[in-house]
Protein backbone atom coordinates (compact mmCIF):
# COMPACT_ATOMS: atom_id res chain seq x y z
CA UNK A 1 0.00 0.00 0.00
CA UNK A 2 1.33 3.30 -0.87
CA UNK A 3 2.36 5.55 2.14
CA UNK A 4 0.31 7.74 3.89
CA UNK A 5 -0.41 11.32 3.59
CA UNK A 6 1.68 13.00 6.48
CA UNK A 7 -1.35 14.77 7.33
CA UNK A 8 -2.86 11.32 8.79
CA UNK A 9 -0.16 10.90 11.24
CA UNK A 10 -0.20 14.57 12.20
CA UNK A 11 -4.11 13.79 12.68
CA UNK A 12 -3.45 11.14 15.03
CA UNK A 13 -0.62 13.24 17.18
CA UNK A 14 -3.57 16.18 17.39
CA UNK A 15 -5.95 13.46 18.72
CA UNK A 16 -3.46 12.29 20.98
CA UNK A 17 -2.95 16.28 22.49
CA UNK A 18 -6.55 17.01 22.03
CA UNK A 19 -8.32 13.56 24.15
CA UNK A 20 -7.10 12.98 27.88
CA UNK A 21 -5.73 9.37 28.47
CA UNK A 22 -5.02 8.72 24.74
CA UNK A 23 -3.14 5.60 24.59
CA UNK A 24 -3.35 4.82 20.74
CA UNK A 25 -4.34 5.54 17.42
CA UNK A 26 -4.40 4.16 14.50
CA UNK A 27 -6.16 4.46 10.69
CA UNK A 28 -6.35 1.62 8.68
CA UNK A 29 -8.33 0.18 5.25
CA UNK A 30 -11.36 -1.44 5.88
CA UNK A 31 -9.67 -5.24 4.97
CA UNK A 32 -7.62 -4.24 7.71
CA UNK A 33 -4.45 -2.80 6.17
CA UNK A 34 -2.24 -0.45 8.21
CA UNK A 35 -2.29 2.95 7.12
CA UNK A 36 -0.86 5.39 9.96
CA UNK A 37 -0.14 4.67 13.64
CA UNK A 38 0.68 5.59 16.65
CA UNK A 39 0.52 2.50 18.86
CA UNK A 40 2.40 1.41 22.11
CA UNK A 41 4.92 -1.06 21.58
CA UNK A 42 2.92 -3.78 22.96
CA UNK A 43 0.69 -3.07 20.49
CA UNK A 44 0.97 -5.11 17.50
CA UNK A 45 -0.28 -2.57 14.75
CA UNK A 46 -1.11 -5.43 11.79
CA UNK A 47 -2.68 -7.68 14.28
CA UNK A 48 -5.13 -4.27 15.79
CA UNK A 49 -5.42 -3.53 12.13
CA UNK A 50 -7.13 -7.04 10.98
CA UNK A 51 -9.02 -7.05 14.53
CA UNK A 52 -10.09 -3.40 13.80
CA UNK A 53 -11.53 -4.91 9.84
CA UNK A 54 -13.13 -7.99 11.37
CA UNK A 55 -15.34 -5.95 14.63
CA UNK A 56 -16.01 -3.12 11.64
CA UNK A 57 -17.43 -6.34 9.60
CA UNK A 58 -19.56 -7.43 12.92
CA UNK A 59 -20.82 -4.02 13.71
CA UNK A 60 -21.87 -3.06 9.99
CA UNK A 61 -24.06 -6.48 9.95
CA UNK A 62 -25.36 -6.34 13.38
CA UNK A 63 -26.36 -2.13 12.69
CA UNK A 64 -27.68 -3.71 9.15
CA UNK A 65 -29.80 -6.74 10.64
CA UNK A 66 -31.33 -4.45 13.28
CA UNK A 67 -32.53 -1.80 10.49
CA UNK A 68 -29.94 0.69 11.83
CA UNK A 69 -28.39 1.50 8.60
CA UNK A 70 -24.34 1.75 7.85
CA UNK A 71 -21.72 1.49 10.70
CA UNK A 72 -20.52 4.78 12.33
CA UNK A 73 -18.57 3.59 15.07
CA UNK A 74 -18.10 0.81 17.54
CA UNK A 75 -17.10 1.15 21.66
CA UNK A 76 -15.56 -1.84 23.05
CA UNK A 77 -15.23 -1.25 27.16
CA UNK A 78 -13.09 -3.50 28.56
CA UNK A 79 -11.15 -4.10 31.87
CA UNK A 80 -8.91 -1.29 31.99
CA UNK A 81 -10.00 0.78 29.04
CA UNK A 82 -11.66 1.56 26.19
CA UNK A 83 -11.38 0.61 22.28
CA UNK A 84 -13.07 2.83 20.03
CA UNK A 85 -13.54 2.31 15.89
CA UNK A 86 -15.37 5.40 13.44
CA UNK A 87 -16.14 5.14 10.04
CA UNK A 88 -13.78 7.34 8.47
CA UNK A 89 -14.75 7.85 5.00
CA UNK A 90 -15.61 4.50 2.37
CA UNK A 91 -11.90 2.99 2.78
CA UNK A 92 -11.01 3.86 6.10
CA UNK A 93 -11.75 3.46 10.15
CA UNK A 94 -10.12 5.16 12.83
CA UNK A 95 -9.80 3.14 16.20
CA UNK A 96 -8.29 4.66 19.16
CA UNK A 97 -7.10 3.22 22.69
CA UNK A 98 -7.98 4.81 25.70
CA UNK A 99 -7.39 3.97 29.64
CA UNK A 100 -10.03 3.44 31.68
CA UNK A 101 -10.19 7.14 33.09
CA UNK A 102 -10.86 8.42 29.49
CA UNK A 103 -14.08 10.38 29.18
CA UNK A 104 -15.61 8.84 26.71
CA UNK A 105 -17.93 11.82 25.62
CA UNK A 106 -14.60 13.73 24.82
CA UNK A 107 -13.02 10.87 22.82
CA UNK A 108 -16.55 10.55 20.52
CA UNK A 109 -16.29 14.33 20.18
CA UNK A 110 -12.80 14.68 18.94
CA UNK A 111 -12.99 11.60 16.86
CA UNK A 112 -16.34 12.48 15.06
CA UNK A 113 -14.44 15.62 14.29
CA UNK A 114 -11.27 14.13 13.01
CA UNK A 115 -13.20 11.64 10.93
CA UNK A 116 -14.04 13.66 8.31
CA UNK A 117 -10.58 15.47 7.97
CA UNK A 118 -9.38 11.42 7.81
CA UNK A 119 -11.51 10.74 5.40
CA UNK A 120 -10.60 13.59 2.84
CA UNK A 121 -6.96 12.83 3.19
CA UNK A 122 -7.11 9.11 2.60
CA UNK A 123 -9.77 8.82 0.32
CA UNK A 124 -8.14 11.92 -1.97
CA UNK A 125 -4.94 10.37 -1.19
CA UNK A 126 -5.75 6.69 -2.57
CA UNK A 127 -8.13 7.77 -5.44
CA UNK A 128 -5.37 9.65 -7.38
CA UNK A 129 -2.42 6.65 -6.90
CA UNK A 130 -1.27 5.18 -10.25
CA UNK A 131 -3.02 1.50 -10.98
CA UNK A 132 -0.83 -1.51 -10.03
CA UNK A 133 -0.62 -4.07 -12.38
Amino acid sequence: MTAAPPEVLAELQELRVRVPYLTGAMVASTDGLVIAHLLAKNAEPDGVAALTAAALGVGARLTEAVGHGGFRELLVNGEFGYVATYAAGVSSVLTLLATADANVGRLNLEARRACPRLAALIDGAFQHRPQQV
